[in-house]
């Protein structure tokens, strides 16, 4: 990912003016306009989404960039500059579900989704780089769907609005690519606000823009990206799904969402699989927790999130059992250096997770948590303050 490393740090306008540079260069004409989606961070709520519960992410700012331009003769033309090989070329009316397995598979999933609810998308160019760190846990996939789906809605004027982009982008990846995701990921990446987390129910899909100003309070919230690569694809994201659809069914819900946290251990007693028990005890207590962070969040008390982190961690760990040595040691090392609090975040078994700190102790912190990977031989960790930014745009 030479690219993708290049990138940091540049500015946007860098970015576009790069991305478009290097599409005029792969197809011969300038693109007819360049775009931007973001990853995003879950601050808390995690499995939570595809239970129809609460979640509540911010965007960061590294983003995925598009230089797009219009087509009319049913050709998908596909580039990334952060990936080796030549330009994919494929046919919109060819499209199928669980064809390819490639990054190529994420915008020609959002084209298929689009011409299967009726859209006349007739073929694009595209030219794709990104920012976002691939298997971090950082949704790099939603903002590849997103920032497709952004442009062509714009190039074929299709009327749809953010969370319809999120929908658009969310069925790419179940139906097309074939991962069982819930929407968290593509609705932060298409509808965040600059400043703000999003609290977003899974249920009715409304969203509320929360402000997120943590250097009005002296904090800092760090990512820690261990390295530790993750697939959600790989069957252990939808064994868990598969887990807690089986809870409700037994517990004669619709969704574990309907479980209120007040019953938690009745219902608990009346499920006799330890781990489907174990993994509603995890989604309950997690929608109960953003909750939680919620209400500390409208009263001004952001410190006070931070022992809410460190107990989703210990549930992602031992109710999920999706963390890894490395995040377990990022959450232990931290908390043990002054974090305000700590957990894991995304999909697990390896990714990223999120350290609540004071500004003036992000440098210890961070330092040993990198002398603590030194010290158990693992790879270096990335480690990078989250930014609530601004959510999917046009650039030109």
């Amino acid at each position: 990912m030479g690219a993708q490393q290049a990138a940091e740090g540049q500015t946007e306008g860098q970015a576009d003016g790069q991305v478009g540079e290097g599409f005029e260069a792969l197809y011969g004409a300038a693109p007819d306009g360049v775009w931007a989606a973001p990853g995003r961070v879950n601050l808390i709520g995690e499995y939570t989404d595809f239970n129809e519960g609460f979640v509540m992410p911010l965007a960061l700012p590294h983003t995925a960039v598009a230089a797009v331009s219009r087509r009319d003769d049913g050709v998908l033309r596909l580039h990334s500059a952060d990936i080796e090989g030549p330009v994919v070329e494929l046919h919109v009316d060819e499209l199928a579900p669980l064809t390819n397995t490639s990054w190529a598979a994420y915008p020609a999933g959002v084209v298929w989704v689009l011409r299967e609810a009726g859209h006349a998308v007739t073929g694009a160019d595209i030219h794709l780089a990104s920012t976002v760190p691939t298997g971090a846990g950082l949704s790099s996939s939603a903002a590849l769907e997103v920032v497709t789906a952004l442009a062509l809605n714009d190039l074929f004027d299709l009327g749809l609005s953010g969370p319809e982009l999120a929908r658009v982008s969310q069925r790419a990846e179940n139906d097309f690519v074939g991962v069982p995701c819930g929407i968290m990921d593509q609705t932060a990446s298409a509808c965040s606000t600059e400043g703000h987390a999003l609290h977003l129910d899974c249920r009715d899909l409304s969203i509320r823009q929360v402000p997120f100003d943590l250097p009005a309070h002296g904090l800092r919230l760090l990512v820690v990206d261990t390295r530790v690569k993750h697939a959600l694809g790989d069957g252990e994201y939808a064994e868990r799904r598969e887990g807690c659809e089986e809870g409700a069914r037994l517990l004669g819900v619709p969704f574990l969402r309907d479980v209120r946290y007040e019953d938690l251990e009745a219902s608990l007693a009346r499920l006799s699989d330890e781990r489907v028990r174990r993994y509603v005890r995890h989604v309950v207590s997690d929608d109960r927790r953003v909750d939680e962070v919620i209400a500390l969040l409208d009263a001004g008390d952001v410190r006070g999130i931070g022992p809410i982190l460190t107990s989703g961690h210990a549930s992602l760990r031992d109710d999920l059992r999706i963390s890894c040595p490395e995040l377990d040691l990022v959450v232990a090392t931290a908390n043990e250096a002054g974090a305000l609090g700590a957990r894991m975040t995304g999909g697990g078994f390896g990714g990223s997770a999120i350290v609540l700190v004071e500004s003036a102790d992000a440098d210890t912190i961070t330092k040993a948590i990198e002398e603590s990977f030194a010290a158990a031989g693992y790879t270096a960790p990335r480690v990078f303050p989250a930014v609530p930014s601004e959510g999917a745009r046009r650039l030109v």
